[in-house]
């Protein structure tokens, strides 16, 4: 199953407060393995970015300005997430917002199925702290490289996170040595097994003369 995780930047918190999208991240998961299908993208907002705001991601006026606007990106980040299960931190924040730039140029909202990461921590760890990093932390997931909140880091870290919120193990193998017939099964889990040899008749004689030799000589 195909899922994207997603992650927004924004000018600030509300929507109510005519704040707007400055970047959109996403990583595509295939049976929770990432793939290597990314969207990332800088948004010029059509405003200015909240004090409060520039310390969480950095990103100044200056630095958007030239960028594109959401509508010249829609269609494309659309057909990216097109039938596929969105996973978000926080997910009613994201959506929120981009479900505000839909409409501005004129485009139905998000219906998506939506798994919101905050929900899975709230119920998994009730009374805990359920940020991102508290989770890094929690499963001992390296976040070091979020110095500021970044789109592709924060999606990077979160897909970790979700895949071990649901209780599966993080996949780090390299499929492509795989036997192609068993990298299909779909599961995203691999069947270990282990070669069984047993020794000849010859190696089991040539052990039991070796024993006798260092028993008689009190080794054992």
């Amino acid at each position: 199953m195909k899922e994207i995780v997603l992650d927004t930047e924004t000018t600030g918190i509300s929507v109510k407060e005519g704040h707007r999208i400055v970047e959109i991240g996403c990583i595509e998961l295939d049976n929770l393995i990432p793939t290597k299908k990314k969207f990332h993208c800088y948004l010029n907002p059509e405003r200015k970015v909240s004090e409060k705001a520039f310390e969480v991601h950095g990103y100044s006026d200056s630095f958007l300005s030239d960028k594109r606007k959401f509508g010249e990106i829609a269609d494309d980040f659309l057909q990216f997430i097109k039938d596929k299960r969105l996973i978000i931190h926080n997910a009613e924040f994201d959506l929120s917002h981009l479900n505000n730039e839909l409409k501005i140029i004129g485009k139905n909202k998000i219906d998506n199925e939506v798994v919101d990461t905050v929900s899975l921590a709230r119920n998994k760890f009730p009374g805990s702290q359920i940020s991102l990093d508290a989770l890094c932390k929690r499963y001992r997931i390296d976040n070091s490289k979020r110095v500021q909140h970044t789109a592709l880091i924060d999606c990077d870290l979160l897909a970790k996170v979700y895949i071990n919120l649901i209780d599966q193990k993080e996949p780090t193998l390299d499929f492509k040595n795989i036997d192609e017939d068993v990298s299909k099964l779909g599961t995203g889990k691999i069947i270990y097994s282990k070669k069984i040899v047993k020794p000849s008749p010859e190696e089991l004689k040539n052990h039991q003369t070796y024993l006798k030799r260092y028993l008689n000589k009190n080794y054992f």
